[in-house]
């Protein structure tokens, strides 16, 4: 029997779902032909961050201008440039050569949350040959007269703005803490965006007690994160006719089978691939081809979609009534002292 492995995300044809995510790994040109080797069905492109860009726009205006007292106290909340990769010119750089080195759809990457002159990336970004753009909208208030509609129609606005610029499909990449997230899918889904990526990591800081210090540590994902992302792919897929991706903990074939068949059009690995290589990709494709054929799936068509929220045969498992289940199946002992 032959399987059909292919799917589409962003408006592209993929030969498979499983792609490498937003990383590093990209920015050796051998790894990313080890990645094509491997059978990357896509290259997705580090994050060009709105922070490095407003940083990169000081620097050139102190360089004609002069420095001003403007200019010296944004740099305490900028991050250094050093602490950037690529520059912004690097970047588009990179892009270019990426395309002429692979025979890969290249999807750039920008991360920001608020409208402004670093938008005018998104159009560089096409221009270096970008074939699609995901926008990861990674906000983190702390104003408590910012609500929670003014924080989503920013963010909606930067979307509008980012999707008048270019003619490339857009993604955008979504932490899980709105108060609604079907809602704001579809007010995305509203824009004309192509797909979702369900969801951002966010890495959180610890406290160094003894030097009063926060501690920035970087934790690759592990397969318990998966979960989050199960569920939510099975709410949104019967909702949106828009693509979607899963990103965090997928480690193996199987968690490729649960993420499709949650909803998922196509999923995105980073940190299996950071901890095992390049060869980690045809590993999961080999596995995913292994198990639609011993279950006898067809495509992955015929798998994606099987377990969401319409179609489940117990639909409550995603949702509260989950909760009160799961509180409820504690039967151990309790340990008394």
């Amino acid at each position: 029997m032959t399987i059909d492995l292919s799917t589409r995300w962003l408006g592209l044809s993929l030969k498979h779902p499983i792609l490498p995510g937003a990383s590093p790994l990209v920015d050796d040109l051998d790894t990313v032909k080890r990645l094509e080797d491997a059978g990357a069905a896509a290259i997705t492109m580090r994050s060009l961050f709105e922070e490095q860009l407003v940083a990169d726009q000081l620097a050139a205006h102190r360089f004609l201008d002069g420095p001003s007292y403007a200019d010296a106290e944004a740099a305490t909340w900028l991050p250094s440039t050093g602490d950037f990769t690529f520059g912004p010119d690097a970047y588009l750089e990179q892009i270019r050569k990426i395309r002429q080195s692979v025979d890969l759809p290249v999807i750039g990457s920008l991360n920001g949350t608020t409208p402004g002159g670093w938008l005018k990336y998104a159009k560089l970004i096409e221009q270096a040959g970008a074939q699609a753009l995901e926008l990861n909208l990674y906000d983190l208030p702390s104003d408590p007269k910012q609500s929670a509609s003014d924080v989503e129609l920013q963010q909606l606005e930067v979307v509008r703005q980012i999707q008048e610029s270019i003619k490339i499909p857009v993604g955008v990449k979504l932490s899980p803490f709105y108060s609604s997230l079907p809602s704001f899918v579809s007010k995305l889904e509203h824009t004309g965006v192509a797909g979702v990526v369900i969801f951002n990591r966010l890495y959180q800081p610890d406290i160094d007690v003894e030097t009063l210090t926060l501690k920035r540590t970087l934790h690759l994902s592990d397969r318990h994160e998966l979960q989050l992302r199960l569920r939510w792919l099975a709410i949104l897929s019967p909702q949106t006719r828009l693509s979607l991706a899963c990103s965090g903990g997928v480690h193996d074939p199987l968690d490729v089978v649960k993420a499709l068949m949650a909803g998922a059009h196509v999923t995105q690995v980073v940190s299996a691939v950071l901890e095992n290589g390049p060869q980690m990709l045809s590993l999961l494709v080999s596995g995913l081809a292994r198990f639609l054929e011993d279950h006898e799936y067809h495509s992955v068509a015929q798998l994606r979609g099987s377990m969401n929220l319409a179609r489940c045969p117990d639909p409550a498992g995603y949702e509260r009534v989950n909760y009160v289940k799961m509180l409820a199946s504690w039967h151990g002992a309790t340990v008394t002292r």
